[in-house]
């Protein structure tokens, strides 16, 4: 398997679009070192559209911008790789990318070798320009069998926004994670509709094949290429809460070379992404919403026990309650609960938690079962 866990790591979009090049890439990955990135699990630096030129080469081959990538995109690649990361790229399954760039539709033998030469882990495959009478499942299926064909081991990105209801085939095109929605915004409003329209989704998921709703905002705080208002701390700390009780790839989308204090408490949690990389692989899901405003979800770990999230998606402070029978755990079990972002044990309960959730927050916890 080559994403037995959701795939970690970052892309240009969000913040720079098509504004990349060389150095900032370069020096992304050395962030990756220094800020403790890649001790955190996260590997895959990933750039997005606009590395190419306007048109292919007379051999028919994409061509990186040389005012971009002067040395090329196999010496990045190279880069990249001497710090103990992965290398993704970009392309689409229609006749032009988002940009307007040369796509890969007609192409995928060429382009998949090619890739495959510059030693790419990772390829975001989009779906602008699709060709009017053109099958989408057929576009990505040619994809696939042409990555698999190279030899080389390339993570799959399908990225048609959900469009076809990627979950029910992506998987057999050779998928490994899949986009269930359009972009996200660095908003609220988008991290809400996106996050928490998750649900029901939780089926699909599991090793090496994953819902992916979109690249993580946290810590973009209204700047970059998808800014929309930004976000306070606290909707961050919920966003990253949720894409990790979601199994969801961890794709930052910040500038990791200027992360705040805060920013980095929130995406190196060791606890928080140990509930992402769980080795048994489970989506968390919807168990109980109220009012609109007030959701609890679960997500079963791999050692037997739960880790919870309350949710409280309204504007003012909520006490919440998990209940033990809400979890499909017997309510006289003795359960320890423990504060996933802290680590700090909250004692041994039965029944029930309650806990105080600020507007816009999270109270996440691990609930795991003991001897009374």
């Amino acid at each position: 398997m080559l994403a037995p866990t959701p795939p970690m790591g970052w892309n240009s979009w969000n913040t720079f679009g098509g504004n990349l090049h060389e150095s900032l890439v370069r020096e992304t990955a050395d962030a990756f070192v220094a800020q403790g990135l890649k001790a955190a699990g996260y590997q895959y630096v990933v750039i997005d559209d606009g590395w190419q030129t306007d048109e292919r080469g007379v051999d028919g081959r994409l061509v990186p911008d040389p005012a971009k990538f002067p040395n090329g995109i196999k010496a990045l690649s190279a880069y990249i790789h001497s710090k103990g990361l992965k290398f993704g790229i970009y392309s689409c399954a229609g006749s032009f990318t988002c940009m307007g760039k040369p796509a890969s539709y007609g192409y995928e033998e060429i382009d998949a070798r090619t890739f495959a030469e510059w030693d790419v882990d990772f390829l975001k495959y989009d779906f602008c320009y699709k060709p009017a009478g053109a099958d989408g499942i057929m576009l990505y299926a040619r994809m696939g069998q042409e990555l698999r064909a190279t030899g080389r081991p390339i993570v799959y990105n399908v990225c048609e926004w959900g469009i076809n209801e990627p979950w029910k085939w992506a998987a057999s095109v050779g998928a490994h994670l899949w986009r269930t929605t359009g972009d996200i915004a660095d908003s609220w409003e988008s991290i809400e509709k996106i996050g928490f329209g998750q649900a029901g989704l939780e089926a699909y998921a599991g090793p090496d094949h994953w819902n992916d709703p979109d690249m993580l905002t946290v810590g973009m705080y209204g700047s970059g290429n998808v800014a929309h208002g930004g976000c306070t701390d606290e909707e961050y700390r919920t966003h990253f809460s949720l894409w990790c009780l979601l199994a969801s790839p961890l794709m930052l989308g910040c500038d990791v070379r200027s992360m705040n204090e805060a920013t980095r408490a929130i995406l190196l949690n060791p606890r928080l992404i140990a509930i992402n990389q769980d080795p048994l692989g489970r989506q968390g899901f919807l168990i109980e919403r109220q009012r609109e405003y007030y959701e609890t979800w679960m997500k079963p770990l791999a050692d037997g026990s739960i880790a919870v999230g309350l949710f409280n998606r309204d504007v003012s402070p909520r006490k919440m309650i998990a209940a033990w029978a809400s979890l499909r755990l017997h309510d006289r079990t003795c359960c320890e609960v423990v504060d996933a972002w802290s680590g700090e044990s909250l004692g041994v309960h039965d029944r029930a938690y309650a806990a105080e959730v600020p507007p816009h927050g999270v109270n996440l916890f691990h609930i795991t079962p003991v001897k009374a």
